[in-house]
């Protein structure tokens, strides 16, 4: 089906898919993503408790709220989400990706709806989801405008959408580009593709385009000294994260 396909970029799934198997190892091909995963889970569950008004110090805060994890890989981020309560259905256009998910998920006793498809098949289905994550996906789409598009129409009226991305600047080419692909071997050479990064206010831009208010934006900046990641109101020079709600 055409419309559901507009968006995906095949030779981005494939690379995803290739590494699928290692989605769970920490110091795998994905040892960048569970290393930032504390500090993404950090914005996400912030911004979700303000907008909801749920209170994080109990036990299962987002009982009760639908969330779509798009481009969810092997689960980091549906996982914790169904701990919190929340009813999740986590969304992979690389198949390979979907059943290492569902086993994780199984071994950890968590149930989850995870799916091989794209968000235009939910969408075309009518799905809707108090809350979108699109994390570190939307750099590998072949249409960011209509990928936001499709994200928004999944949001139910005053729904949450969060989403992060890499900003284009020469220091994200040289952190990275050269220095995660190539220096510190992170990730495979080729992951990423520095032109189709995004700046903080093209990302504003695409949320306003589909009819979201964006309300807030924080960088995901790494410390080399203490090898980990926080959030900075500041910095949003290379890592960085955004959220907008449906009027």
């Amino acid at each position: 089906m055409e419309a559901a396909t507009r968006t995906i970029d095949p030779a981005e799934v494939a690379k995803f898919e290739a590494m699928a198997a290692e989605w769970w190892d920490p110091n795998g091909k994905f040892k960048p993503l569970h290393m930032l995963n504390p500090c993404r889970l950090d914005y996400i569950t912030t911004q979700i408790a303000t907008q909801f008004g749920r209170d994080l110090k109990a036990s299962r805060p987002f009982e009760g709220l639908r969330l779509l994890d798009i481009g969810c890989g092997g689960g980091l981020l549906a996982e914790p989400m169904a701990r919190l309560g929340a009813t999740v259905v986590g969304a992979d256009a690389a198949p390979k990706n979907i059943p290492v998910a569902q086993l994780h998920a199984e071994q950890s006793g968590l149930t989850i709806d995870y799916r091989n498809c794209a968000a235009e098949d939910l969408a075309a289905a009518g799905e809707r989801f108090d809350v979108v994550l699109a994390m570190e996906i939307i750099e590998h789409v072949a249409d960011t405008q209509g990928f936001t598009n499709t994200c928004a129409s999944l949001m139910t009226p005053g729904g949450l959408m969060v989403m992060s991305t890499l900003n284009r600047n020469p220091k994200s080419y040289m952190m990275a580009i050269f220095g995660a692909e190539r220096v510190m071997r992170w990730l495979p050479v080729g992951t990423h593709d520095w032109s189709k990064f995004i700046t903080p206010d093209e990302l504003y831009g695409l949320m306003r385009g589909a009819g979201l208010d964006p309300i807030d934006r924080k960088g995901m900046v790494f410390n080399p000294l203490g090898w980990s990641w926080s959030l900075s109101s500041r910095d949003l020079s290379v890592n960085y994260a955004a959220a907008a709600v449906k009027r």
